[in-house]
């Protein structure tokens, strides 16, 4: 049996989580559950806020077109941030929405845009990054949002990365071709190693910027098989492989 509840709608809502408490629903958020999902009142509703855990919850109704939620009992106990940050040069709109919501559904408990030499985009929506990271962890029963923040430039990322973090430095020219092997030695005793996974451009990485992820304490250089990637499927391929290898994914 599946550990968590996948046939009953489930909402995010950024208010804080009690036993009985009283959850107005915005319009969109009405809409959603009364015209798309097609809720009647007293139906069930999963709801959580990335704080304060999972709560089973009643869809009620205050009047036309004005619907609240009903909270009853904790079903879920809130969980930790995983320790893999998410770190990609922007895509345009279509392929960078799926890439932030695949991401999510990996387990990023950040995603750090950076701005690369070769970058097609310069300019992001995090409004609209936000909102696909939600949308990724109500479908997929995901507890903990991950932080979305602004873009940085390229230096200043390697200028104030923290070296105790591992640095997974995805890169097509490099001669690693076992990477669960180059991952191995940086497993940690218990838990998930905190790692940075780094997807670059389309175009690749300068020299320039390829010679400074060379130079930096504690990096692995990981070629990500024998086919050139789509910067998007590049980002499921490498944190697929850092969660199995290095994350949440293993049983200690």
């Amino acid at each position: 049996m599946s550990r968590y509840d996948f046939r009953t709608a489930r909402l995010y809502v950024p208010a804080s989580l009690s036993a009985a408490a009283r959850l107005p629903l915005d319009a969109p958020q009405a809409n959603y559950l009364g015209n798309v999902l097609r809720l009647a009142t007293g139906a069930p509703v999963l709801v959580f806020n990335g704080r304060d855990g999972e709560w089973r919850a009643t869809l009620e109704s205050a009047g036309k077109r004005r619907l609240f939620l009903v909270l009853g009992e904790q079903v879920r106990e809130q969980t930790g941030a995983g320790g893999i940050h998410y770190l990609f040069a922007p895509l345009k709109h279509a392929r960078l929405d799926y890439m932030v919501q695949k991401a999510v559904e990996m387990g990023a408990a950040r995603l750090q845009p950076v701005l690369t030499a070769h970058a097609q985009v310069s300019r992001i929506n995090l409004e609209r990054m936000q909102a696909n990271a939600i949308e990724a962890a109500e479908q997929c029963g995901i507890l903990t949002l991950p932080q979305v923040v602004a873009p940085v430039d390229f230096d200043r990322l390697l200028a104030d990365r923290d070296g105790g973090r591992l640095l997974v430095f995805c890169d097509e020219d490099a001669d690693i071709r076992d990477p669960v092997a180059a991952l191995a030695p940086h497993r940690v005793a218990a838990g998930s190693t905190p790692v940075d996974v780094l997807v670059g451009p389309e175009g690749g990485f300068a020299d320039r910027e390829r010679a400074a992820l060379l130079a930096q304490p504690n990096m692995v250089r990981l070629a990500l098989g024998p086919r050139i990637l789509r910067a998007d499927t590049a980002a499921v391929a490498a944190l697929a492989l850092v969660g199995a290898v290095l994350g949440d994914w293993r049983p200690d």
